[in-house]
């Protein structure tokens, strides 16, 4: 939604109010698991650890005693929210309120009241019609449908009575210039494409796309064939209402596809229908002119989250990060990080992480210290401007986080405070990294990921976050191509981006989604694709080429539309681009030595190659700060291209570096990154 004229407003830096631009630095308080009289202390406490914002949840299955009827401290004072963020407010904090429907937050049932999950026509559902059980500790819950008209009224009906009870603390009379809008939106974690939502409302919503989409019964059943692939089946729908959606992936041709990636493609749809929804109750509500914010969970590019869906209903879109200090999850927060950073730059919003994990759950692998601050460095050292430490105080199903129950800080917290201190000093908001180089993953690449996901309930998304991918978890069958569909674009992305990395380039991996805002100052596009190419796309990318920028294409020239089925002929696009088809490691390592030369790219290698160096500049080009982080079990001494020379002091240790004839040379303990700020004078 449009924030233009509120008080609050969104900017790269953070937010504004008033004269000032306070930068998003929050810290996660539940005060609902937490005794009252410990509230201050404990707000004092993620004061001092140099945090603006205290961030928290309000759980509607805590808060409602009865259908229709908030206890918000009336009958418990550990539920009197409104008080909690009156405190905030006097202490000098600002908040951000999280009101769900769904937040997770290790509560049973995901923090829904109970009769809800249990209302039958509230279940998100399976292929076969049953609910959709979440086999979470520590009990296991039917899941809601997105799509589920009972419940997004349900739901609606919990806002408007929280809005009557919170709209008097919106800024600047209260906290609150925050609102975060459910939480992890990939469907409870049960997104895999034919996992669930069979839901009636949902399949009433997937036809009335196909109508949107296709306009007729014949246009539909020309581009579809025959239902499911059986072109001797003679009992095909005459109307849009007969249409049932795929139950499994059963294509055998390549004609076959576009019946599974409709399906794909209603999922997205689906979520941005309910954000839509609960935005514009919650501004109804009494929540207008507070931006919006939602949080991507880890490996988000395999969930049905579109951001550019998203984003027709959300101001600002974050990412979670719960990361271990290693090589794998350096590279996978660099890469998620760097996308995000781009995006929120061409919007002039900033780069959040709604949740940088402080802690872990007792269930879940452990996280170290160690862990947590590594993930944090990594993740500003790629383009992040706002953090949330998710937790920041300590409760019940958590362990690890810096500040107790009582709000006494622990020794992890003085890290936390000297890092809010150095991010603030070196002005780091204000600065930008360039990233000259953008592979490009068009949206169907991804949902062809999403329909041959070979797993079934353990979705693409746990194999990533597991260390594995579209290689390791699709089919690899060919449909009749002569080469495994869903397996080519993403190894040409693998070995461009390990290409890249040898040489030390910046680079972003992108959606192809929303190509106006993830493809802005880019001056070498990579475009990964099996053959397939939607116009919108195309469009973007012939008019940057036309602007001068370089095109690339591998691993297939473009035969076909986004949902592959035959253009006739080469598209345009094909003509305008270098084709890199099938390419070995030898042959992309020249494509980026060329680019280099020809492009003039700016190249940082760090030996040992397993290191990496960023660089951020200020608005008139100079190099302010500089990152070094070894992601290895071994101290090294890190030797790092930066193409500059000058003095810089370590942010935490006041250790003095010197930049000498483009080069610099510093130790880096284990599964660290040192944070290096420009001398002044």
């Amino acid at each position: 939604m449009s924030r233009t004229g509120s008080r609050i407003q969104l900017t790269r830096e953070g937010l504004r109010l008033a004269d000032e631009t306070v930068p998003l630095l929050a810290g996660s308080v539940h005060y609902w698991r937490l005794e009252p009289e410990h509230w201050e202390r404990c707000l004092l406490a993620i004061k001092a650890m140099g945090m603006r914002l205290v961030d928290t949840y309000i759980p509607w299955g805590v808060h409602e005693v009865r259908a229709g009827q908030l206890d918000l401290g009336a009958g418990d004072p550990r539920r009197d929210v409104a008080k909690f963020l009156r405190l905030a407010h006097r202490l000098g904090l600002y908040a951000i309120v999280r009101p769900g429907p769904h937040i997770n937050a290790e509560l049973t049932y995901f923090g829904l009241p109970e009769r809800v999950v249990w209302d039958e026509a509230c279940q998100a559902r399976s292929p076969h019609g049953q609910p959709v059980v979440l086999p979470f500790l520590p009990r296991m819950f039917p899941v809601p449908s997105y799509a589920s008209d009972a419940f997004l009224d349900e739901s609606a009906r919990y806002f408007q009575l929280l809005g009557e009870a919170l709209k008097p603390l919106r800024y600047p009379d209260g906290p609150i210039v925050l609102l975060q809008i459910d939480n992890e939106g990939a469907m409870y974690f049960r997104d895999g494409a034919f996992d669930q939502d069979y839901h009636p409302d949902a399949l009433s919503c997937y036809r009335a796309m196909l109508r949107r989409k296709y306009g007729t019964i014949t246009k539909l059943r020309e581009c579809y064939g025959a239902i499911g692939g059986d072109d001797d089946n003679d009992d095909k729908p005459l109307r849009f209402a007969d249409i049932e959606p795929p139950r499994r992936f059963e294509a055998t041709r390549l004609d076959q596809l576009v019946y599974y990636l409709d399906w794909a493609e209603l999922q997205e749809q689906m979520i941005g229908r309910a954000f839509t929804r609960f935005a514009e109750v919650l501004e109804n509500a009494g929540f207008s002119g507070v931006p919006t914010t939602h949080n991507f969970p880890l490996a988000q590019e395999t969930t049905p989250l579109n951001a550019q869906v998203i984003g027709r209903a959300i101001d600002v879109i974050g990412y979670d990060y719960y990361n271990r200090a290693d090589e794998q999850q350096c590279a996978s927060v660099a890469e998620r990080t760097t996308e995000l950073s781009l995006r929120c730059d061409a919007l002039n919003v900033p780069a959040f992480a709604c949740e940088i994990g402080a802690g872990f759950p007792p269930y879940f692998p452990a996280l170290s210290e160690e862990d947590s601050e590594f993930t944090l460095m990594t993740a500003l050292a790629h383009g992040l401007r706002g953090y949330n430490l998710y937790m920041a105080v300590e409760r019940d199903r958590w362990i690890g986080a810096p500040i107790d129950p009582r709000g006494r800080a622990r020794p992890f917290a003085a890290r936390f405070r000297h890092l809010a201190q150095a991010i603030v000093e070196a002005k780091l908001f204000s600065l930008r990294r360039r990233v000259p180089v953008r592979i490009v993953v068009p949206r169907h690449e991804r949902r062809i990921a999403r329909v041959m996901h070979a797993f079934g309930p353990a979705s693409g998304a746990l194999f990533a976050v597991m260390g594995g991918g579209v290689r390791e978890a699709c089919f690899e069958d060919e449909l009749g191509l002569g080469f495994s569909l869903a397996l080519a674009a993403d190894g040409f992305v693998r070995g461009m981006q390990q290409a890249l990395r040898a040489r030390g380039v910046p680079h972003a991996v992108v959606g192809g989604e929303d190509a106006e805002v993830s493809l802005a100052g880019a001056r070498w596009l990579v475009l990964a694709s099996a053959g397939g190419i939607d116009e919108p796309l195309a469009d973007a990318l012939g008019a940057l080429c036309g602007a001068g920028v370089r095109l690339t294409l591998g691993p297939r020239p473009l035969e076909y539309d986004s949902s592959m089925r035959p253009l006739g002929q080469l598209h345009a696009l094909s003509k305008q681009a270098q084709l890199l088809e099938q390419p070995n490691p030898q042959q992309l390592d020249e494509a980026v030595a060329d680019a280099i030369s020809e492009l003039e790219l700016a190249a940082y290698a760090c030996r040992p190659s397993h290191c990496y160096v960023t660089l951020f500049e200020d608005a008139a080009g100079e190099v302010q700060v500089i990152f070094v982080g070894n992601p290895s079990e071994q101290r090294n001494e890190v030797e790092a291209t930066v193409a500059l020379a000058g003095d810089f002091v370590d942010a935490v240790s006041g250790d003095a570096v010197t930049a000498v004839h483009g080069t610099i040379s510093l130790h880096v303990p284990p599964r660290t990154v040192r944070m290096l700020l420009r001398r002044s004078g």
